[in-house]
């Protein structure tokens, strides 16, 4: 498959809609194209976890990080979220883009019983809920319920105040923790309650492998 550069990858996926009324009690904040293309683009390349395999995207909005691994060739892409406004426009944005190698399914991560969907994809490539106040460990329920269905490597975005929190919680699920890089969130005013236009939050991109 042709490779397809960074900046073209982020272009396209500037064309992705997003939501026109976020709930916040689920923490719906569209992942930025720039940050999803420099993270899927560094999947793809430097660990070739995206091509050929088939890649789930817990908690996926709108589908950013879905489409764009779509687009560069993954097997199949699992578009997995409780909310069916967000499965809608992810939907239209999948068909908008004519794009065959996506399912959605419309399920809480958070309620994954212990012993379903297990090893059943190679990737998940998720941007969780960070688990603020009304959402309390919601992090980590994800991270949890990604490493249960993935075969392979979860990669993940984390608040970077949660750094020493997460590794201790992988050493004690016996995975591997790697910090590949550390991001400016650029996080936009979504939310009345938002004083600023936007706010710049220090993420860790992480991937989680198995020993």
């Amino acid at each position: 498959m042709k490779k397809m550069k960074l900046k073209e990858l982020e272009s396209r996926l500037q064309q992705v809609d997003v939501f026109d009324n976020p709930k916040i009690i689920l923490e719906q904040y569209p992942t930025r194209p720039h940050i999803a293309a420099c993270i899927l683009n560094t999947i793809h390349n430097t660990y070739e976890d995206i091509e050929d395999k088939v890649v789930a995207d817990l908690g996926c909005g709108c589908g950013v990080l879905s489409i764009g691994a779509a687009m560069l060739g993954a097997g199949m892409c699992l578009g997995i979220d409780i909310d069916d406004d967000a499965l809608e426009i992810f939907k239209t944005n999948a068909d908008e883009f004519e794009l065959s190698n996506i399912d959605l399914i419309q399920f809480d991560v958070c309620s994954l019983p212990p012993d379903k969907m297990v090893n059943i994809v190679d990737t998940v490539i998720m941007n969780p809920p960070f688990g603020t106040k009304h959402n309390q460990g919601m992090d980590m329920t994800f991270l949890k319920s990604a490493l249960q269905i993935a075969r392979t490597a979860v990669y993940s975005l984390h608040k970077t105040s949660t750094r020493n929190y997460v590794k201790k919680k992988a050493e004690e699920w016996n995975v591997n923790m790697e910090v590949i890089a550390e991001l400016r969130y650029d996080l936009p005013a979504s939310y009345k309650f938002h004083k600023k236009k936007s706010v710049d939050i220090e993420v860790d991109f992480i991937r989680l492998s198995f020993k």
